[in-house]
């Protein structure tokens, strides 16, 4: 449930931020009259998230054997892939994002076209929406269906209030703090989940064991109990990994971290 809520939390409110940005704007030059267009283009690329992700897990049930095992890693993969762009992108174009919007906006006014301006919500929410459902389908293979939709929910909440609060101004949020801690929380996510990608692709024989079984320490902490489980969904425990698991993790986490760590500019919002 705990990674499922922080990736819909941290993807919600960088949609919700978008969609604030640009409903600021076109209220900022009195063209509120055009707001209903923006929720058009938020509807639209709602419907197209909610569908991939739908297309991704069907596809996911229909198969099994070494072909779900060989689909699950390679999902697992895109979505450490997806995660990592997204956490980096947001740090290097946060001090942008604004400006980008806005002049996207006014772009679209000039041209006359109120498709247009539903089209620049659009576009931004449907990248976030469809790598959200990459994200949830990865975490959905270390937590179980009701825990993975309550946290969805849970996160989907909370982001629609914050984004509530920060388009009508009652509350601050410093959203330097927030997206760079959760940016972390989401790193170390990732590098159990690039574990668990390559231990698919191991037993899919896909990659080399090297070694199977570096440690086995379920009699001390099964992955399977409720602390196993908890352990596995956020950090990507795993009780018995292999050589090659062991390996990935702290190289990923140390240059994801270094990285994402080096100061930089502050988000404007």
């Amino acid at each position: 449930m705990a990674q499922a809520f922080l990736i819909t939390l941290r993807e919600g409110l960088e949609m919700a931020l978008i969609v604030v940005i640009v409903l600021a704007y076109l209220k900022r030059t009195g063209r509120s009259n055009l707001f209903g267009r923006v929720w058009q283009g938020v509807a639209l690329a709602t419907a197209v998230s909610f569908l991939g992700g739908a297309i991704l897990f069907g596809l996911g049930r229909e198969l099994d054997g070494r072909a779900e095992e060989i689909f699950e890693g390679t999902a697992m993969l895109l979505a450490v892939a997806a995660l990592t762009w997204m956490v980096i992108w947001m740090k290097s174009q946060a001090r942008h994002l604004r400006a980008q919007l806005e002049t996207q906006v006014e772009q679209a006014l000039v041209g006359g076209s109120t498709i247009a301006i539903a089209l620049v919500p659009f576009l931004a929410v449907v990248r976030e929406g469809l790598e959200t459902a990459l994200l949830i389908f990865g975490a959905a293979k270390t937590a179980t269906p009701v825990a993975t939709i309550s946290g969805c929910l849970a996160g989907l909440a909370v982001a629609i209030i914050l984004g509530w609060f920060l388009y009508r101004g009652t509350h601050t949020i410093n959203l330097r703090i927030f997206f760079r801690s959760t940016g972390v929380m989401l790193m170390i996510f990732a590098a159990g989940l690039l574990a668990h990608g390559i231990h698919e692709f191991q037993e899919a024989g896909l990659l080399p064991m090297f070694i199977e079984h570096i440690w086995n320490i379920n009699s001390i902490i099964d992955e399977n109990s409720a602390v196993g489980s908890f352990l596995k969904g956020i950090f990507g425990y795993n009780g018995d990994p292999s050589l090659l698991e062991i390996i990935v993790y702290p190289l990923y986490l140390g240059i994801s971290l270094i990285y994402f760590l080096k100061p930089s500019g502050t988000l404007t919002s």
